[in-house]
């Protein structure tokens, strides 16, 4: 992991409660994504390949990790500058002993108008079964679920851990049941891989109350073996579907909307696709990224972060807190995916080795 020089920004303090302003790019603060583990039960290959991910490898020591409330400190600084949605990612969010506490901590918080964060979870879905009631009781809103395809034998593949895909399905419909929706349903299609399920994904949960969204294979950290030639444009995506189901392109549900949105023209619901490789959206990006162990990220391609954990630690106030996180965010140049984009045959001229996504989730 990198770590970045301790350092309190020698700049006026701005209220705690201020906008922070847009960074270089014109782009306002929104989102926030939370890691709080860098542990995972599955071994993906787009995201944790077991070839590097093994028995062996080692994970960071709990002491390292950003507890609850330092966690909910960040949030509630970040909250009163802007953010109105926070994702809790990892690694897999639900191996985070009493994630549920640190849900409730989160619910809690309020926009400088009152209005309630939208608090949602990234998850595998193994233990959404077990899960799903106490963290909707606890605040959780949504889910958005990873299943790369609904062939046994493929996703088995994919997860690299032999686990069923029947266990995810289950787990999809306990956290409809306690009413956390609308739930998403992620697949990272990968050519040779799992593009040959495009087609069946999309029948399969046509018609269902679930969205199905289909994300390009990235260049995320520097273990997964990314290659240009293994991505599955999201315009190849659509094509075939609409080959078989014929869709309509549908106007996004808010500015800055990374996915695009299709609708199938019988009225049965809707797909999106995300495609951060051949159609960038850097220039409306609206999200910040903490890591499992402090580190802030303003991008999800970065390959350097600004060590909040220290600053806590070293006994920071909160208005210092916010003046670091206030200047980091006006800095902010990152553009990776645009850059990255024109140079796709080149993707390490682009930068230097980049943060894993099990630091930093998705």
């Amino acid at each position: 992991m990198v770590s970045t020089p301790l350092y309190i920004r020698a700049t006026p303090t701005p209220d705690v409660r201020s906008q922070p302003g847009a960074d270089t790019r014109n782009r306002q603060l929104r989102d926030l994504r939370i890691s709080v583990t860098d542990r995972c039960n599955f071994r993906c290959v787009y995201c944790m390949p077991k070839e590097i991910f093994g028995k062996d490898f080692t994970f960071l020591p709990r002491a390292e990790l950003l507890t609850f409330e330092e966690i909910a400190r960040i949030a509630r600084i970040a909250v009163a500058h802007g953010v109105e949605k926070i994702r809790l990612t990892g690694g897999e969010p639900l191996l985070r002993k009493g994630l549920e506490e640190l849900v409730r901590m989160l619910a809690a918080l309020k926009t400088p108008d009152g209005g309630d964060i939208d608090i949602a979870l990234t998850t595998n879905a193994a233990a959404l079964i077990a899960k799903a009631q106490p963290l909707r009781e606890a605040g959780l809103k949504r889910v958005t679920v990873s299943l790369d395809s609904l062939d046994e034998a493929t996703f088995k593949a994919m997860n690299e851990v032999d686990f069923p895909v029947a266990k995810v399905l289950q787990g999809i419909e306990a956290a409809h049941d306690v009413g956390l929706g609308p739930i998403k349903i992620n697949m990272v299609v990968k050519r040779g891989r799992n593009d040959q399920e495009i087609v069946a994904m999309a029948r399969h949960f046509k018609g269902s109350p679930y969205i199905l969204r289909f994300i390009e294979f990235m260049d995320v950290g520097t273990t997964n073996g990314w290659k240009m030639a293994e991505v599955v444009p999201s315009a190849e995506v659509i094509s075939r579907i609409n080959a078989e189901l014929p869709l309509e392109e549908v106007a996004p549900n808010y500015p800055g909307e990374t996915t695009v949105r299709w609708r199938y023209r019988d009225g049965s619901g809707e797909i999106g696709v995300i495609s951060s490789v051949t159609q960038s959206f850097c220039h409306s990006c609206t999200r910040v990224r903490i890591s499992t162990e402090g580190q802030l990220y303003t991008c999800l391609f970065a390959t350097q972060g600004h060590n909040l954990r220290a600053l806590m630690r070293g006994g920071c106030s909160d208005q210092q807190l916010s003046t670091e996180m206030v200047g980091i965010w006006q800095e902010r140049t990152d553009h990776y995916s645009e850059l990255r984009t024109a140079m796709t045959q080149q993707p390490s001229s682009t930068g230097g080795k980049k943060i894993e996504m099990s630091y930093i989730g998705g």
